[in-house]
């Protein structure tokens, strides 16, 4: 189920990048980090960084790994995740969801609302500059 409302930055969700993209794009579900706050003049979109479990080949400076908090399901590896900035990428909310937990003894579904540190934030930040060709601002982040 989509989310209707825009995420706070830092918040962790899950995308649908399987329609409307095409390799070497994202083209799976995975796990992303929104980026940008609500901007009133984009209704519906968020930018986000996808997260990858598999290192990059090889890896730059719009790279990084974190760890992301230890309240997310055990499915989603936390340890170590890498930060895939340089495929940063405004998306439809209908394309993200909350991470799915396991369904309530009522049967509805339970979802996991988790968002990163400042710190893993700052550096995501940095990672997106450098991704763009600016990395000489990381100095003012």
């Amino acid at each position: 189920m989509a989310i209707r409302e825009h995420p706070k930055i830092g918040t962790i969700l899950m995308c649908d990048f399987d329609s409307g993209f095409t390799p070497p794009e994202m083209v799976k579900r995975r796990p992303v980090v929104v980026v940008s706050p609500k901007i009133v003049a984009r209704p519906g979109l968020c930018t986000v960084v996808p997260l990858s479990t598999t290192a990059p080949d090889p890896v730059m400076q719009f790279h990084c790994q974190i760890d992301l908090p230890d309240l997310l399901p055990d499915w989603l590896d936390k340890k170590g995740v890498w930060v895939k900035a340089d495929m940063m990428v405004a998306v439809a909310l209908s394309r993200l969801d909350f991470i799915r937990l396991a369904k309530s003894r009522q049967g509805k579904r339970e979802y996991c609302f988790s968002t990163i540190t400042s710190d893993n934030l700052r550096t995501i930040r940095g990672c997106i500059l450098a991704g763009l060709g600016l990395a000489h601002l990381t100095k003012s982040l």
